[in-house]
């Protein structure tokens, strides 16, 4: 379960604190999905950074499957990370020099033990419709390939918490159409949190749950 507690969220500035979040407060039980929208700047992206522990908020709390990720040590934390949490960003931030399977594998690389992480991976892969491309560099994929690649790589450790920012924003409408069907249906697969925040209404649609965030408060979607 994850539990975002009456978070909020400050910057200093020359003219005084810059608030981004006020008292943002969200929960939702493992298999849910959820759609977050609002225009550039509004915090996001900070918001889903600071439920996958990437940020910590300057007030309120955050807990994923019964832990607070805010509270752990540096080590501690990215090992939290690894095995709990999955981003898919609108970059694919595949790495260049590795081959599809690489990539997808790199999560493992830390992991006690690596046993039958291999076979995933390629399972993954065939389930985003590039099993025939293991061994293709990122530059020889489309984006939406390299898309679907970044989010086989998100789910290799099968995390309780899928967390995606823009996932569609730099592609084309259909191959936009084909990562929103994949990650949905990987989702209820593997009945992961689902978060995703998107400036796309036709993605925000396809969510059982909307909310909006404005002035640094979150909003069910049209309230």
């Amino acid at each position: 379960m994850l539990e975002i507690s009456e978070v909020s969220k400050e910057y200093p500035t020359p003219r005084g604190p810059l608030v981004v979040l006020s008292g943002v407060s969200l929960s939702m039980k493992r298999g849910e999905a959820a759609a977050i929208m609002g225009p550039s700047g509004v915090g996001k992206s900070t918001l889903l950074y600071i439920a996958g522990a990437l940020e910590p908020p300057t007030s309120g709390r955050v807990t994923l499957d019964g832990s607070d990720p805010h509270r752990l040590s540096e080590k501690e934390l990215a090992g939290f990370r690894n095995q709990k949490v999955g981003f898919l960003f609108q970059d694919h931030c595949l790495l260049p020099q590795c081959s599809v399977l690489e990539n997808v594998l790199v999560p493992t690389l830390v992991a006690a033990e690596r046993a039958g992480y291999a076979q995933r991976a390629r399972d993954l892969l065939e389930q985003v419709g590039l099993g025939e491309r293991l061994d293709h560099r990122p530059a020889e994929l489309s984006g939406g390939e390299k898309q679907r690649a970044a989010l086989a790589r998100a789910l290799i450790r099968q995390p309780l918490l899928l967390l995606c920012d823009e996932p569609t924003g730099n592609l084309d409408e259909a191959s936009a159409g084909v990562v929103a069907d994949l990650l949905l249906e990987l989702h209820r697969r593997q009945e992961t949190i689902l978060i995703v925040v998107t400036h796309s209404a036709d993605l925000a649609a396809r969510f059982p749950a909307r909310y909006e965030l404005r002035h640094a408060k979150l909003h069910p979607a049209g309230a």
